[in-house]
């Protein structure tokens, strides 16, 4: 038995779901599942159709970006999902799409405002972008030098990545994580509405105000604080 099966499996399945999604087209976009245990990530083949993609394809990587198991060449963004792994420890998947519109606010260099509550359902921060990578960075590994602005980013705004889920990287794209690969493929879908919603704002009203604390107080802690009242109790 293949023991690496059951993050290839999840991490093939998040693949697939984001061209069903709308957030990929053609090869633009990669999902990985780690294994915390075995220091090891399934990620997806490297400019592969996701039509063509199959379990097996996806490969094993550990978390400083060496191929473990796997016949393809992976992800050309690998490095930059081993370096989130490594230095995030309760990060369990992650996506990378070019998604259009949070695409588009990461190509403006900006942060998405927290205009409303479905923001504020998921965040109480606006969704960070990453600042432009310094010409060295660009020269050197560059995937690998990804990662470390994502760090830096949170580092430098003071956020935490269990809360903040999601990342811009300038004039490049959009990054989502969670303690699962399925909720990073989640959080890539909630950003990109939220990303949608707040650039329709701005259309209809550039100088639209933010939401105010105590709304974005009440619509996280319902969902996400000790009292949330959102959904169905389970055992």
């Amino acid at each position: 038995m293949n023991k690496y099966e059951h993050i290839q499996l999840a991490a093939y399945e998040a693949n697939m779901q984001l061209p069903e999604l709308g957030l990929v087209l053609f090869t633009f976009g990669n999902a990985s599942a780690c294994d915390r245990d075995a220091g090891v990530f399934a990620i997806k083949p490297s400019g592969v159709p996701y039509e063509k993609l199959k379990p097996a394809d996806m490969v094993i990587v550990d978390f400083d970006g060496n191929t473990v198991s796997g016949t393809m060449r992976p992800s050309s963004d690998t490095l930059t999902h081993a370096v989130l792994y490594k230095h995030w420890k309760h990060i369990g998947g992650i996506v990378h799409t070019h998604s259009t519109y949070a695409t588009s606010w990461a190509q403006t260099q900006t942060d998405i405002p927290i205009f409303g509550t479905t923001h504020a359902d998921h965040l109480t921060e606006d969704v960070p972008c990453a600042p432009v990578m310094s010409d060295e960075m660009i020269r050197g590994d560059y995937e690998y030098q990804t990662g470390f602005q994502i760090l830096n980013a949170f580092e430098n705004k003071g956020l935490s990545p269990e809360e903040v889920e999601m990342v811009l990287v300038a004039n490049h794209a959009p990054f989502t994580w969670g303690k699962t690969v399925q909720k990073a493929v989640y959080n890539s879908a909630v950003l990109e509405e939220v990303a949608k919603m707040a650039w329709l704002t701005r259309q209809i009203r550039p100088d639209a105000p933010r939401l105010k604390k105590s709304l974005i107080q009440k619509h996280y802690e319902r969902k996400h604080g000790s009292g949330a009242y959102y959904g169905q109790e389970h055992d």
